[in-house]
């Protein structure tokens, strides 16, 4: 099973995670206002043992139980005050980071619809989910928890080590001992961890693949008896993923045990020393325990040190996946000429007729296109090599050519789906990469040979394919093109939801739909991809029928293996090996070229073409 996976850069955890500030500047006052809040949270209870202080060495020690009972009640408050502010600081991030991660989640959703088909083809759908789901919530978590908390912690250490170092230098140097080997532990641990971390998303990635592809294709799973080998592939791939997050526990409980032990070690050891001094009369009892009290007070902002680190490296490399796909280059959007693309708004139906005579740059024109895939080595011979082919205005052209000689990415080519590798291809004289990619697929309508349903009512995958003001009477008519009446029969009509990738309906009953959405917007030009491949001989001859009247007002371009689809145009060209070798009518071709005979004969291979 191939992973997608980009190649691991040293890099700075810092440097990758402010690229997510662009996301965060616009709630930027709501966030370093919530981080102010915690700081004065944290800042408030180390003035508690300030407070323990002065009630050991003073109502303690004088037995004053009025001042016992006045220091209880600052105690109180200080509590509630930190408590108060804490909530305070969860208040102002949880709607402020779900704006963020929301935002995010919508920009990468977008980045992906405007991504050529190119990158589609190389990512798994696995790796790509795990990115707009788990990566963003992770990176959620750590703006609302660690972000702000380093800079808490980092700033209640730092006030606390003050509060003990002023109280006694020589205890306070016993806390600061294990600083250095804490700070060379946390360096340590942040180079391994992100390369486990790293490897831990990507291995989700790859089990969110399998669990889909295994969801998606649950019919053939169970039509070939494949359960056992599915189920081997997840277990063997969750064993994996269990391995890694075996290996990040192990990492976690290194730091922990250096950040925890070692503290806990200078405290026992300020605890003795303290108290010797205090039987020497050196220092006040209410002064230890404020020492002792802050030390333990800063117990967590230490403790949990190895805890933010992993979060943050967990977040550096969510950060690093998520712009692994933003930095993907988008479909090249040409500019908006408005005096060129004017002559497009209300093209002319039925103008011109087969017969007239038409301007040479007018209708399709392919001139000296080659292509080749993007990750296709440069020594390999192209799909495609120097098509020249023109499809006059209302002209019908089939194209008709052996398995993998590159009908499918032919036509393709046409919406733009993929960029050409050299050469030009022309709309009514128009290039098509100098057009808007939206006005190019307003004007060119596609129906492929595996229809593409969405979780959506019939009406509605079938509308999908004309503008939104459309309604119930273009939907009949191209339903009645189609031959797809049967949607009526359905539960609900044509407001019955079809079910995820359309699966609750027949191979053909989905062709069928992908038919009527191509044509319900009657399009200026039109691609069909042996549209009726999956369709009984009466419904097909059905189908033609009712396609006939929609070609003659539109400019196609129809992929075809049998006669009777290749009857419905009014010219064919012959696509062999990557070039167009022969160019005539059906019954021209069938006398004079002896492989268009042969694919006609009804020996030639199926199409399963790239």
């Amino acid at each position: 099973m191939s992973t997608t996976r980009a190649t691991t850069k040293e890099r700075s955890a810092v440097r990758t995670l402010l690229r997510l500030w662009p996301y965060v500047r616009p709630v930027r006052v709501r966030l370093f206002g919530a981080a102010l809040v915690a700081v004065l949270a944290s800042c408030v209870g180390l003035v508690i043992p300030l407070v323990l202080k002065w009630m050991v060495d003073g109502p303690v020690a004088d037995r004053d139980p009025a001042g016992v009972w006045l220091g209880a009640l600052y105690l109180l408050l200080l509590g509630v005050a930190e408590a108060l502010l804490f909530g305070l600081r969860r208040w102002l991030v949880a709607r402020t980071l779900s704006h963020v991660e929301a935002e995010m989640r919508a920009g990468l959703f977008r980045h992906l619809q405007r991504l050529p088909v190119a990158f589609h083809d190389r990512w798994s759908s696995g790796q790509l989910l795990s990115r707009g789901t788990a990566d963003l919530s992770l990176l959620r978590m750590f703006l609302a928890f660690p972000l702000t908390f380093l800079l808490v912690n980092s700033v209640t250490i730092l006030v606390g080590v003050i509060i003990m170092l002023l109280q006694d230098w020589t205890l306070g140097l016993v806390i600061l001992g294990p600083a250095i080997p804490v700070m060379v532990t946390c360096v340590v641990f942040e180079k391994r961890y992100h390369h486990v971390a790293r490897l831990a998303q990507d291995q989700v990635g790859d089990l969110t693949t399998v669990v889909e592809e295994s969801v998606l294709g649950i019919r053939i799973i169970k039509g070939f008896g494949r359960h056992r080998s599915q189920a081997r592939t997840f277990r063997e791939l969750s064993r994996t993923l269990r391995g890694t997050e075996l290996r990040k526990a192990g990492l976690l409980a290194t730091i922990w045990g250096v950040i925890v032990t070692l503290p806990e070690v200078a405290i026992g050891a300020a605890l003795v020393l303290g108290t010797v001094q205090v039987a020497d009369g050196e220092l006040s009892a209410g002064t230890l325990v404020a020492f002792l009290s802050t030390a333990l007070a800063l117990r967590w902002p230490v403790d949990s040190i190895g805890f933010l680190l992993a979060m943050s490296q967990e977040a550096a490399t969510a950060t690093e996946r998520y712009f692994e796909v933003m930095d993907e280059t988008p479909e090249l959007e040409a500019p908006f000429r408005g005096a060129g693309l004017y002559r497009f708004a209300a093209p002319p139906r039925g103008a011109t007729s087969h017969n007239a005579p038409a301007a040479d740059n007018e209708g399709i024109h392919f001139s000296a296109v080659s292509f080749r895939y993007p990750d296709a080595p440069e020594s390999s011979l192209p799909v495609l090599d120097r098509i020249d082919l023109h499809i006059r205005p209302g002209e019908s052209m089939a194209l008709v050519g052996a398995t993998g000689s590159g009908k499918t990415t032919l036509t393709a080519l046409i919406p733009l789906l993929h960029e050409l590798t050299s050469g030009r291809i022309t709309l009514d004289g128009e290039d098509i990469t100098a057009m808007p990619r939206e006005t190019l697929r307003e004007l060119v309508a596609v129906a492929f040979e595996e229809p593409t349903l969405f979780s959506a009512s019939v009406g509605e995958n079938v509308l999908m394919g004309t503008a939104e003001s459309a309604g119930e009477r273009e939907l009949e008519r191209a339903l009645a093109v189609a031959q797809a009446d049967f949607a009526h029969s359905l539960p609900q009509g044509t407001d019955t939801q079809v079910g995820e990738q359309g699966l609750s309906l027949s191979g053909g009953q989905r062709q069928r739909l992908a038919l009527a959405r191509a044509v319900v917007g009657q399009p200026r030009f039109l691609v069909l991809d042996d549209p009726l491949s999956a369709l009984d001989v009466h419904t097909e001859a059905a189908v033609e029928a009712a396609l006939r009247d929609v070609l003659a007002d539109t400019t196609a371009l129809i992929v075809a293996h049998r006669p009777s689809t290749v009857l419905l145009a009014d010219r064919v060209a012959l696509l062999s090996d990557g070039r167009i070798t022969a160019v005539g009518t059906h019954h021209e071709l069938l006398r004079t070229n002896a492989e268009y005979a042969h694919l006609m004969s009804g020996t030639g291979e199926a199409e399963d073409e790239r």
